[in-house]
């Protein structure tokens, strides 16, 4: 084949790929630009060619840590890295890139290659999915939460005092932090008392302020953070913990909307709301006169009790997602998703913690993990313990089915069957997500990497609710 048949097929080739492609020397000037990269850019060939790179793909890593440069540099491939490039109308546009080094066959380095696909659709998706599962940064599809969050907007309006219980690492901050976003009371002061983190003698001269020479260091009149809560929400985190002898000022605070300073004798008259949370069982408390039962009735106006994380298991790879994006901005780093054993531990684990550990656990991986892909190597020391009992509980097993690092068929083992559905249907839900992510969307790829026929995963993706623009 001659070298003009080769120029020919060679541009035919660029023509016919979805994705875009550019071409440039060693001094990163373009030598082709294909339709692809034109639709995506805005950019037509004939003003591309002849360009530095950086002149036309911007992207937010041209100006440093280009990998255009790195590659022809060192050799080193890049392989879909998330990048974001701002197109000729000035919009920013979600990308990954790959590079390679062009050779000619004596091993001469020519150039290089830069491919890019359009990732908007699957960010639009992304965000679809965000807006279904999260709301005021609750992130959930618990049936549970959901009656929760579906009733919060009224319960905001109302005004009433709002009592939330529920495991630490919960969410009950959350929560409360939506009740005052909601509320008319938005636009005012949300003050935050950890009713845990002062000892009693501090603690009223703390929220309710103090005059001066009310004991031996009040030099002069200080306000309390109820004062700067005026118009607002105070937020008593972890009331349980309150002395009793705040409790019953407290309760006047709720039943007549006054207080003293500590070392007054004038009442100051308030309007702000209460909302409370505990991790502690409050009747519990009031049977064994640590509570007050009138504050607790004051408080419990309108309560809220938060599910355990291992209640609500089905949250667990929605929340995954959620903190992989989130450090992924902390750190700079450009992680894609963890591994099927990964996931697996983590579903399989009770989390005391509930979603603060789990978002700690993510956390650990990100300092560990040189790759692309958190793996059971980056859980903590309990987490690959619990791993590596799983892969004994599989091993024993009849046939030594590797459920569920592999997807199973229709209908999962009867053994598995009969262990745990939920965490079966949990997982294939999840690993579906997660191969249709990693294909853009294109089914027949993702069925092809899930070992099942392309209709079966059309009906699990029914099942699941998985909505995506498919290929």
């Amino acid at each position: 084949m001659d070298e003009r048949h080769q120029d020919s097929l060679f541009r035919v080739i660029l023509s016919s790929i979805a994705d875009g492609v550019f071409t440039v020397d060693e001094s990163r000037t373009l030598t082709s630009f294909n339709p692809a990269a034109e639709r995506i850019t805005g950019v037509p060939s004939s003003q591309a060619v002849g360009k530095k790179c950086y002149e036309v793909f911007h992207s937010d890593i041209c100006e440093s840590g280009c990998l255009l440069e790195k590659t022809l540099q060192t050799g080193v491939e890049a392989i879909d890295i998330p990048v974001r490039i701002l197109n000729s109308d000035g919009r920013r546009i979600p990308v990954s890139i790959s590079t390679a080094v062009l050779q000619n066959d004596s091993g001469e380095v020519l150039g290089a290659v830069e491919t890019f696909r359009d990732l908007t659709a699957i960010e639009d998706l992304r965000k679809e999915l965000e807006q279904r599962y999260s709301f005021e940064d609750i992130i959930t599809k618990s049936p549970e939460l959901l009656k929760l969050i579906g009733i919060l907007p009224d319960v905001a309006e109302s005004g009433s005092t709002v009592l939330i219980q529920g495991p630490s690492g919960s969410g009950k901050e959350l929560f409360a932090k939506a009740v005052h976003n909601l509320s008319p009371r938005r636009d005012k002061p949300y003050v935050v008392i950890n009713c845990g983190t002062l000892p009693p003698q501090l603690f009223e001269s703390e929220l309710f302020g103090y005059l001066k020479g009310a004991f031996t260091d009040a030099k002069h009149d200080k306000p309390g953070k109820l004062a700067g809560a005026e118009g607002g929400t105070v937020f008593f985190d972890e009331i349980g913990e309150l002395p009793l002898q705040t409790q019953v000022k407290l309760l006047r605070l709720l039943q007549q909307h006054e207080y003293e300073p500590v070392g007054g004798v004038k009442v100051v008259k308030t309007n702000i709301r209460v909302v409370a949370a505990t991790n502690r069982n409050l009747r519990e408390q009031v049977t064994r006169g640590e509570f007050r039962e009138d504050l607790y009735y004051r408080l419990a106006v309108i309560k809220f009790d938060l599910p355990e994380l291992k209640e609500r298991r089905e949250d667990i790879p929605i929340l995954v997602d959620h903190f992989i994006r989130r450090f992924n901005a902390l750190t700079g780093k450009n992680l894609l998703s963890v591994s099927p054993d990964y996931m697996e531990t983590l579903l399989r684990h009770d989390f005391p913690g509930n979603v603060r550990e789990l978002e700690n656990i993510i956390e650990y991986g990100y300092a560990v993990c040189r790759g692309r892909t958190l793996e059971v190597s980056h859980l903590p020391l309990e987490l690959k313990a619990l791993w590596a009992r799983l892969q004994k509980e599989r091993s024993d097993l009849p046939g030594k089915n590797p459920w569920p690092s592999s997807l199973p068929g229709d209908r999962p083992p009867p053994e598995k069957r009969a262990q745990s559905p939920v965490r079966v249907a949990l997982e294939e839900e999840a690993t579906i997500r997660r191969t249709l992510e990693q294909t853009q969307g294109h089914r027949g790829r993702a069925a092809k990497l899930l070992e099942m026929d392309r209709t079966t995963l059309w009906r699990k993706m029914k099942r699941y609710g998985i909505e995506v623009e498919i290929i």
